[in-house]
């Protein structure tokens, strides 16, 4: 299975540690992945969407990324890019979403760390793939 991962280095400590979690699934899952980055959370579905419109699409995607703030700007980051992942997803493209919100740093490291969102996200993103692997004959 191969496996794209894109991730947002804005914040790269989170985002070092949300790689972290991601890799050690795929690996865990025995995938084969590729990573690439993007200089924001913004540009991740782009990003999908460009690769899997590509000559050799990915089995899957994993966006990866973090938006720190509490205020209105955060949040709209944050909804925007979520809302660009799930249109894609509805379009049939296997996608994890590992793009955390949170007030401050420390709270999005502990995401990162504890909760393992992107582990989450890469197994997220395995699930669907094996998913559609299986739907002709489920």
């Amino acid at each position: 299975m191969r496996i794209l991962i894109v991730e947002a280095r804005y914040h790269s400590h989170v985002a070092d540690r949300l790689m972290d979690g991601a890799t050690a699934a795929l690996e865990q899952g025995l995938a084969e992945f590729i990573r690439t980055s993007m200089p924001g959370v913004l540009e991740l579905p782009g990003a999908i969407a460009l690769a899997a419109r590509g000559p050799k699409p990915f089995d899957a995607y994993v966006a990866l990324g973090c938006v720190l703030g509490a205020d209105t700007a955060a949040e709209t980051l944050y909804r925007e890019t979520c809302r660009g992942l799930m249109q894609l997803s509805t379009l049939g493209i296997a996608i994890g979403n590992g793009v955390i919100l949170a007030g401050e740093e420390r709270t999005a490291l502990s995401l990162a760390d504890e909760s393992d969102v992107g582990g989450d996200a890469a197994r997220a993103a395995l699930a669907l793939a094996g998913l559609r692997e299986r739907l002709p004959v489920l």
